[in-house]
């Protein structure tokens, strides 16, 4: 009986660490994260607020000034990013980059809107993303920045009852493809 229960131990601690192991070697590594932190965008260090939220599809961030046109035969957007959290950061970054895509969405009791979706890559805890955004008017919300499902499924797990658990990290980070690896692989 002795030796039953403790190969039942022996069993469970066993499975228990080549599931570990496996998720590791395949580059499943997720960051736990409050549910508002702060991200460096690559586009001039631009720094800002993100909520973290799992009940939106796609990440979404503040665009002013948002212009398709034309190069090389593809479409592009040309949009200007929200003012930088950072007292010393006030200038705004214009960025341009290929259209991905064009989304409708769908507003209650309002007209449903068209948003352009470009990819766009930041810094969070370290480590460096990309990940595509709708380009929206979000004056009217706190947070400048979304960062919904189809990058939180891959990258990070929302500790709802925390928040800038990674922000301090940022202060003198500087966001390049450098830091990019595990976790945040596309």
């Amino acid at each position: 009986m002795k030796i039953n229960f403790l190969f039942s131990v022996f069993l469970c601690a066993f499975l228990m660490v080549a599931g570990q192991l496996a998720l590791a070697g395949h580059g499943n590594q997720k960051i736990t994260a409050g549910w508002v932190e702060n991200v460096i965008f690559e586009s001039g260090q631009t720094r800002l607020r993100a909520k973290l939220d799992t009940g939106a599809k796609t990440s979404s961030i503040h665009a002013e000034n948002v212009k398709r046109f034309e190069r090389d035969g593809q479409t592009w957007v040309r949009f200007t990013l929200p003012e930088s959290y950072k007292k010393n950061d006030k200038e705004r970054q214009v960025v341009e980059r290929p259209l991905v895509r064009t989304v409708l969405i769908k507003r209650h009791k309002m007209e449903s809107a068209k948003r352009s979706v470009v990819e766009l890559s930041f810094c969070m805890y370290g480590h460096y993303y990309t990940t595509e955004f709708t380009l929206a008017n979000r004056s009217n919300y706190i947070y400048p920045v979304l960062l919904g499902r189809q990058f939180l499924s891959n990258n990070v797990l929302v500790d709802s009852s925390d928040k800038h658990v990674h922000s301090p990290m940022l202060k003198e980070l500087v966001c390049s493809p450098e830091l990019a690896g595990e976790p945040g692989e596309k």
